[in-house]
């Protein structure tokens, strides 16, 4: 994100809007995951090597992938757990101390 970018906000707004973005993340997340588990079980029905044209003419083919697109962040944030998470990726221990407690 450029300067020209960036909204104003103090850094109240800014914690509010990341436990915001930080939920919205969990659910898209949950939704992706389902979706491939989904995709996953077609395509184990569909089997390797098959292939077909959709009505538009697009051909699809069912291949073992060559590799996956991986994504490298250059800020990010990590959390204790919330909820019934078994745990989250910060620490309780790191958190307590952070925060004085």
């Amino acid at each position: 994100m450029t300067e020209e970018n960036k909204e104003i906000m103090t850094i109240e707004q800014a914690q509010e809007k990341l436990v915001e973005l930080s939920f919205k993340k969990d659910e898209l997340k949950k939704q992706y995951e389902e979706l491939n588990e989904q995709l996953e079980n077609v395509l184990t029905i569909l089997g390797l090597g098959n292939y077909f044209k959709d009505k538009d003419g697009t051909v699809y083919k069912v291949v073992v992938p060559k590799g996956s697109f991986v994504s490298f962040k250059h800020i990010d944030f990590v959390r204790t757990k919330r909820g019934m998470e078994k745990i989250g990726s910060l620490s309780q221990k790191e958190a307590k101390e952070l925060m004085g407690e």
